[in-house]
């Protein structure tokens, strides 16, 4: 009769290491999974955080160009009257341009890190627009006609929105995700 006592506690002592098994693996997995998804967030994170800074660096090189673009204009408009001021401020911004030139670099060379070879490419020709648009536009070129000016200066804007439209999407989907 004592050996019947002893069944109910020994199956009531398996049933609680049972639970407590399968309440251990459980979390694990759950925990696992969370790690999981934390790290799959992480990463998404990081890879918003660089399509961020790559838009501020061409939004800089942007701002940069266009204080460029506006300088040679005027001074194409004034011609020799343009004052000596002016044209030493639009010395500095064509340093400053060039300087800014390295981002742009560094932010394609993060697009192929990135395996992003499409928003990459379209970044070079934006910075190829405005090598050219400084190639044929300069203080003292006076053979050229404005409505060309403008026609490249669109040039450059055209394959800027082309960039940051691709760029949008991408930046859309990683947040949606």
């Amino acid at each position: 009769m004592e050996s019947l006592n002893y069944w109910p506690m020994l199956e009531t002592s398996i049933n609680i290491a049972l639970g407590a098994i399968i309440a251990g693996v459980s979390t694990w997995v759950v925990m696992r999974q969370k790690d999981v998804y934390q790290d799959k967030l992480e990463s998404g994170d990081r890879r918003v955080d660089m399509l961020e800074a790559i838009s501020a660096d061409v939004g800089q090189v942007n701002h940069i160009f266009a204080k460029y673009s506006a300088l040679v204009i005027e001074s194409y408009r004034f011609g020799e009257q343009w004052p000596s001021g002016r044209r030493e401020e639009l010395s500095q911004v064509n340093a400053e341009l060039v300087k800014e030139f390295k981002k742009l670099a560094d932010a394609e060379t993060r697009l192929l890190m990135l395996g992003e070879k499409l928003m990459e490419r379209s970044l070079r020709l934006y910075g190829a627009r405005i090598a050219h648009f400084r190639k044929e536009v300069f203080v003292g070129r006076q053979d050229i006609k404005e409505n060309e000016i403008v026609s490249l200066k669109q040039e450059v804007a055209t394959q800027r929105e082309k960039f940051y439209d691709l760029l949008s999407k991408r930046y859309d989907r990683l947040l949606a995700a």
